[in-house]
């Protein structure tokens, strides 16, 4: 299995982009990604855009962020676009992405995966790709009802407690979904269990990620 490391920077921190079309959607795509990188990087720095996010889903994603990126230097940005019409603001969306741009110059974004069913995570992901030319980014996947889950190339692998804490966090955060019946912890491990299964995690357990564009280089 080819590994590519990611480099530890013992000056300026790493700084990662995360983008989520909803409350709960970073959180659940990549949540245990952030707490292994917090793990093995020496110096994180976040800056975290939900662009759906308001009342209590806004406090949800704010409590979220913070689990996720404790101990961190951090950024939270909460927009209130409407959940489900993100393509008809299109435009709005857009000069937000542009601002973000000019404001943030990541090592890693992590945004959702071009070929998810849901019309907002596709916007955001096809905007990220149309502002951060020249970044390496990676695009988490989501369960849902859709049964959209495709065929990943990218996976870390999640070191034991990991991937529990992950779910601990989603279910401390997100009151509002632990009724719903896909909100279960069944299903966030299963799928981190098969996504490590796949990559031959130590551990077993993995969050993976489609990789369109990755150039292997010298690290300076």
């Amino acid at each position: 299995m080819l590994k590519l490391n990611l480099p530890k920077k013992e000056t300026d921190p790493f700084a990662i982009l995360c983008l989520g079309a909803h409350s709960d959607d970073i959180e659940i795509g990549c949540g245990g990604t952030l707490l292994q990188l917090k793990k093995i990087l020496p110096r994180l720095r976040f800056h975290w855009v939900v662009f759906s996010a308001s009342g209590v889903r806004g406090e949800e994603a704010t409590k979220a962020a913070e689990l996720f990126t404790a101990g961190c230097e951090k950024e939270i940005v909460l927009k209130e676009f409407r959940d489900g019409f993100l393509p008809y603001r299109g435009g709005e969306v857009k000069d937000f992405f542009e601002e973000i741009k000019v404001r943030v110059n990541p090592d890693l974004i992590l945004t959702h995966w071009q070929g998810d069913a849901h019309q907002d995570h596709r916007l955001v992901s096809e905007l990220t790709w149309n502002t951060f030319r020249n970044h390496l980014i990676l695009e988490y996947e989501i369960p849902k009802y859709d049964g959209d889950m495709g065929r990943p190339n990218l996976f870390m692998s999640l070191e034991a407690p990991l991937y529990e804490h992950k779910v601990d966090h989603l279910f401390e955060a997100f009151q509002s979904q632990r009724e719903k019946p896909w909100f279960a912890r069944e299903t966030f491990l299963g799928l981190m269990r098969i996504r490590g299964m796949e990559s031959n995690s130590p551990s077993g357990y993995a969050e993976a990620f489609h990789a369109r564009k990755i150039i292997v280089g010298q690290v300076v």
